[in-house]
């Protein structure tokens, strides 16, 4: 999106719940009115897209979205921030036990749902402050409230999957969930593949998600998710593609530059 003013503010509003991103984006008007809407995003990996395209200052993220959570976005905009390119972040939530103390110590704002006018310019107000004086959070702090938060925000083991039915002709196969290497998008079924074995299921990549636990199975592309200890290596072109070889799989999975951020050198 090309912008009338190369240096007015861009900003990203993520939220899976159309009525709450549209009162944001229209109460966002009012209170910022220079503010530039560069993204409005449905859910977490179209969210991440969004943050590499786009790169906005500031990102205003639900907390809970399919596909990945704000949490994750806001681990892709700190590692933006890192490469020279400040996204200050502000939370979205309807729950206000997630209002830790962490949030009030700065590292970044948060509203709650219903959002409140006058909240959303306390908010606004400290993101002018923070952009004028090119304050970015640090980098310290927002790692810790995001691991706060996730331990919050933990599934409980009931939630998670255990197994994967899948038909292939007469044949029901079952895959436990501590084989599967990796699930691909393929039009309206999810790819699971095992070291030996693979098959269709028609639940989608993003239903299927929410029963994974984030820190074994990692989004690497929008279409696909990948166990993170089957990850031999991940090799760059020279382009800058990454490329990811599998320990126990001769197939390569390619990872989309909105989550390149998994595979920065420590």
């Amino acid at each position: 999106m090309s912008l009338a003013n190369p240096g007015a503010v861009k900003a990203l509003i993520a939220d899976d719940e159309d009525l709450p991103r549209a009162e944001l984006r229209r109460m966002l008007a009012l209170a910022w009115p220079e503010l530039v809407i560069v993204a409005d995003c449905e859910d977490g990996p179209s969210a991440m897209e969004a943050l590499q395209a786009a790169q906005p200052d500031v990102a205003f993220l639900d907390i809970r979205m399919p596909g990945a959570s704000g949490l994750q976005v806001a681990q892709a905009a700190m590692a933006q921030s890192a490469a020279g390119q400040p996204c200050h972040v502000v939370f979205t939530t309807a729950f206000d036990s997630h209002a830790v103390a962490a949030f009030e110590a700065g590292a970044v704002d948060y509203l709650l749902k219903p959002v409140a006018a006058e909240r959303l310019a306390q908010a606004v107000a400290r993101l002018r402050q923070r952009l004028a004086a090119r304050e970015p959070a640090s980098p310290a702090a927002m790692t810790a409230l995001l691991q706060q938060l996730a331990g919050r925000l933990q599934p409980g083991a009931a939630a998670r999957l255990r197994w994967v039915s899948a038909s292939v002709g007469e044949t029901i196969k079952l895959f436990a969930i501590d084989e599967v290497l990796f699930f691909q998008s393929d039009e309206k079924y999810t790819r699971v593949v095992t070291a030996t074995d693979e098959a269709h299921v028609r639940k989608p990549l993003k239903e299927l998600m929410e029963g994974l636990d984030p820190e074994e199975f990692w989004q690497v592309h929008r279409g696909v998710v990948v166990r993170a200890g089957a990850i031999a290596r991940a090799q760059r072109d020279e382009l800058g593609r990454i490329t990811l070889q599998l320990r126990q799989h001769a197939e390569k999975l390619p990872v989309s530059q909105a989550w390149a951020w998994r595979f920065r050198p420590m």
